[in-house]
């Protein structure tokens, strides 16, 4: 990959086993671009959504699915209306290789199934994430998360339940987060987006940004 998709990052962080983050890996360049491209498929087929809980609550972030169709909680290769599900691009998943290799410092194992969905998700002002387990998978693959616009306090919990201990930490636009191995299944979540203080040149004004890359070893 070319070195001007990434910037000069921070050294990487473990936050906790497995789990890394890395400040500003992502260059201003790199974020516009992926902020241009999230537009791109929020359009369609399906568009960003607030997916319904399975207890009748609505979720307050909009979210579109590339690859796999996600929703509470389950993979799909379709959506609720029949259509199919927006392809997964090859983009996201050459980032999230390099991505691994960058928070690990080693590549991913020959073998490992390969990068196949992302979530594309859009947190507005008032947005929140509660702790949840990525569980939908059935490939044993880190998380690959890539934050654009305004930042937010991440909670990165244990794998056992949604109370302490948990670490609050802060990502913001151009950061990395990945989590494998012993963390794979912690649980996780977003309790605050932190309103303007998103850098004006990557285009993103107003809002958060996520894209989570997984791999789901389905066929």
């Amino acid at each position: 990959m070319s070195d001007a998709l990434f910037a000069v990052p921070a050294e990487p962080v473990e936050v906790s086993p497995g789990a890394v983050h890395v400040p500003g890996w992502l260059s201003t360049e790199t974020q516009r671009r992926l902020v241009e491209l999230c537009r791109e498929w929020s359009r369609g087929p399906a568009g960003m959504r607030r997916h319904r809980m399975p207890r009748g609550g609505m979720m307050s972030v909009r979210m579109v699915s590339l690859g796999w169709h996600w929703e509470p909680y389950r993979y799909s290769r379709t959506l609720p209306d029949g259509e199919p599900v927006a392809p997964f691009p090859s983009l996201l998943g050459e980032l999230a290789r390099a991505g691994v290799a960058d928070a690990y410092g080693a590549p991913l194992a020959s073998g490992t199934p390969d990068y196949d969905v992302a979530l594309v998700n859009y947190y507005d002002a008032d947005a929140k994430m509660g702790m949840h387990q990525d569980r939908e998978e059935q490939a044993d693959v880190p998380v690959v998360s890539l934050n654009l616009g305004d930042a937010c306090v991440f909670r990165f919990g244990n794998t056992e339940n949604r109370s302490r201990p948990y670490t609050d930490v802060e990502l913001r636009g151009g950061d990395l987060f990945v989590f494998g191995g012993p963390s794979r299944m912690a649980y996780h979540g977003v309790p605050r987006i932190l309103p303007g203080t998103a850098d004006p040149d990557v285009g993103l004004a107003k809002g958060r940004l996520n894209i989570t890359i997984r791999a789901s070893g389905l066929e």
